[in-house]
């Protein structure tokens, strides 16, 4: 895929982030400037949002790097929602997955089990 400087993007970042924006520079490092950037946030079948502006991206927490095909960009499956909803939403779905991730650590535990517990940074 050659990328133009000019093409609007989609980049996942490590941390799960969703950055859409136009590319305005790239590097050997894949360091990325991106210009009327926005950072979209997804929950179910909605989503929400939050304009960034100028947005410098270091190119390791780079996942994933895709074109946006501008056709069918105004065709959307989910449905928009404002900021404070989806931020709400999301803060909800956390707290849920969070609240599913004790009761596993429980029922491990109750069943003599060791929870597995995160790999940190220093293993690596």
């Amino acid at each position: 895929m050659c990328i133009q400087i000019v093409e609007k993007l989609l980049v996942v970042l490590r941390d799960g982030r969703t950055l859409i924006g136009y590319l305005r520079s790239i590097d050997q490092f894949a360091n990325l400037v991106l210009h009327r950037t926005i950072e979209r946030i997804h929950v179910g079948k909605k989503y929400g949002d939050i304009p960034r502006g100028i947005f410098v991206v270091r190119g390791e927490n780079v996942v994933l790097l895709g074109e946006i095909d501008l056709e069918n960009e105004n065709n959307p499956q989910l449905e928009e929602v404002p900021i404070d909803d989806i931020l709400e939403m999301q803060r909800e779905e956390q707290i849920q997955k969070q609240q599913e991730e004790e009761r596993k650590k429980k029922s491990m535990l109750e069943r003599g089990l060791q929870p597995h517990s995160e790999l940190h940074d220093d293993l690596f």
